[in-house]
């Protein structure tokens, strides 16, 4: 009985020293997990980053807009609540493309007012009313680029005249290159772009109800052109 309580003090203190060393010793490395290494990319998502990367090879070519996937679409703010929308459809023009000197390219755009669409046929006869575009005596607006400079990867600055009911103001359009490459339903050699402006509705004689309804409009623009069937046909284009 005695030795059984001379030993109990010996064992809890053999304990405690060895909790001590436990807590103060360093991790052993052969048990503890390894650290995981960062997740390296898949090759796909590699390859994808680097073709964004990488600038789009603009091919030369005249190209001819696609009414079926252009769109010009303003964008207002009304009394604060609201930004409404109208497109401008049935777009015509053609874009020259020099892709060895940029600022030889050029573009002209026709928007008839008849492809004007808010989806509200109330607000499509007001706006082609004479309050507005007094469309039957002003049936077109006209865009005729005036410089074209490039401004980045795939980025071009397009500066032009912008004619609206017989007032020619300057508008400068941001440009985003989207693609070059054959279009794969008409097998033909294509171009897209995408392109984004201010104007004031005041510029250009449509300025009724501002400043309640803005004054400052926005314009996005994307167009998808095919390359002229009476041009020369340009290189076979890749998209890198």
């Amino acid at each position: 009985m005695r030795t059984t309580r001379l030993l109990l003090p010996l064992a809890a203190a053999i304990a405690l020293a060895a909790c001590g060393q436990q807590d103060g010793a360093p991790a052993n490395t052969a048990d503890a997990p390894a650290a995981s290494a960062p997740a390296q990319p898949s090759g796909e998502a590699m390859a994808e980053t680097q073709d964004t990367a990488q600038a789009i090879a603009g091919v030369s070519g005249t190209y001819v807009l696609d009414p079926h996937h252009t769109d010009v679409v303003a964008q207002w703010s009304h009394f604060g609540f609201s930004h409404p929308v109208a497109h401008f459809g049935q777009v015509e023009g053609r874009i020259v493309y020099d892709a060895d000197n940029v600022s030889a390219s050029s573009v002209e755009v026709t928007l008839p007012l008849a492809g004007l669409n808010s989806h509200v046929s109330e607000f499509d006869d007001h706006l082609r009313s004479a309050d507005f575009f007094d469309a039957a005596k002003y049936p077109n607006a006209t865009f005729k680029s005036t410089s074209v400079e490039s401004a980045g990867t795939n980025k071009l600055k397009v500066t032009g005249d912008l004619t609206i009911k017989d007032i020619t103001k300057p508008v400068v359009l941001d440009v985003t290159i989207n693609k070059f490459g054959e279009q794969p339903m008409v097998k033909r050699a294509a171009a897209g772009f995408d392109a984004v402006a201010q104007i004031k509705r005041s510029d250009f004689g449509v300025g009724a109800y501002a400043p309640n309804v803005s004054d400052e409009v926005e314009l996005r623009i994307t167009t998808e052109a095919v390359v002229a069937e009476d041009a020369a046909a340009p290189a076979a284009a890749t998209a890198q």
